[in-house]
């Protein structure tokens, strides 16, 4: 399959922008899966503007389509139908070679789990990204953004935990990424730790511009955000916008 040429769009203020600094679009976004002659929806004709800079939160119960909508957000996964724009980009035309040209050139990911190198140091695991990005930060630098500078040699055995989760965001952030997704990023982490990851994500939103988008089921962590959406059965149910961002040692687990 050959790759569609770029494909620019505008929108209106209905369904989103003139660009300015939107920088994701999509629209209509629809994914099913097939057992037998039976098709299960993922996501339902979902419509989302995310806008350059922002934080962004989205809630809901586990099979609600959260990480479907962040994987076809992110290139890793596509749409059955519907239209998604990066910048204007039609990403939902784009072959397998295309998006993975997105993913190299415009996204990070954190998950949940670390998905270290067990047998690399932290700054081996970051220099994984920076060795192969076209305008990276130092391991150094992406290690010091989060506060791991004496741990630069240390392996995720000798780490903990929140550590280990926050060489994950170095390791995401240090290609200095258009747009940062988090899957679950606290899940797997006890209440005082997934303060300090938050703390970490806030900070890399702030002081890089980065945008940031953070799924999750833990509803309180929501007054973070600029936006907050809420999915259920594959479709957005709630939209809200937050006069004011909450404080990360706010949030009550």
């Amino acid at each position: 399959m050959n790759q569609a040429a770029p494909v620019r769009v505008q929108v209106d203020g209905s369904g989103a922008t003139d660009a300015g600094d939107l920088i994701l679009c999509a629209r209509k976004l629809t994914k099913t899966y097939h057992m037998g002659d039976v098709g299960v929806y993922a996501l339902r004709e979902v419509d989302l503007d995310i806008r350059a800079g922002e934080l962004l939160v989205l809630l809901g119960a586990s099979g609600s389509g959260k990480s479907t909508l962040l994987n076809i957000l992110g290139g890793l996964d596509v749409a059955t139908s519907g239209t998604l724009n990066y910048r204007g980009l039609r990403l939902d035309q784009l072959d397998g070679d295309g998006l993975t040209e997105y993913r190299r050139a415009h996204v990070g990911f954190v998950f949940q789990f670390y998905n270290l190198i067990p047998s690399l140091t932290a700054r081996e695991n970051v220099a994984l990204v920076t060795d192969i990005a076209a305008d990276p930060m130092t391991p150094h630098e992406a290690l010091a953004l989060v506060g791991l500078e004496d741990r630069l040699d240390h392996f995720p055995s000798q780490l903990s935990g929140g550590e280990q989760q926050r060489v994950a965001i170095a390791r995401a952030v240090a290609k200095r990424p258009d747009v940062l997704f988090c899957d679950e990023p606290t899940g797997a982490l006890d209440a005082h730790t997934g303060q300090l990851v938050l703390r970490v994500l806030e900070q890399v939103n702030r002081e890089t511009g980065t945008t940031l988008a953070i799924i999750t089921h833990n509803a309180a962590i929501g007054g973070l955000g600029d936006t907050v959406l809420r999915m259920s059965s594959g479709e957005i149910v709630e939209r809200k916008r937050n006069a004011q961002r909450a404080s990360v040692d706010d949030i009550a687990w």
